[in-house]
């Protein structure tokens, strides 16, 4: 390969790094979020209703983000990585009352 050649798919790749980085955080996040909500409901700290309201907020997040991703060609800007990243801290704060609160699933006792 020609030396411009191997400069570009250089730059490709250093562009490509940090929004696959991001992606994967993503997942990564997603994954410890339904964990958390999954151990909520195991333990009875959190009530069947408040795990659906926190999986409705969670879809709302995923599908506002394939549109997002539709919208721009297979990419997220960085606005809206910023607006997707508090939507999913607002969930995740959610989720920490959830499990703290007095309220605890019927017929269960807390953990």
């Amino acid at each position: 390969m020609s030396a411009p050649v191997l400069r570009i798919i250089g730059a490709v790749l250093i562009v490509a790094a940090p929004l696959s980085a991001f992606s994967q955080e993503v997942r990564n996040r997603e994954a410890n979020q339904q964990d958390r909500i999954g151990q909520g409901l195991q333990s009875g700290q959190i009530t069947a209703h408040g795990a659906s309201n926190l999986e409705k907020r969670e879809a709302s997040i995923n599908q506002a983000r394939r549109t997002d991703l539709a919208a721009n060609g297979g990419h997220l800007t960085p606005g809206e990585q910023h607006h997707l990243n508090q939507r999913e801290n607002n969930v995740s704060k959610q989720i920490y009352r959830d499990k703290h609160n007095e309220v605890a699933q019927p017929g269960v006792t807390p953990k």
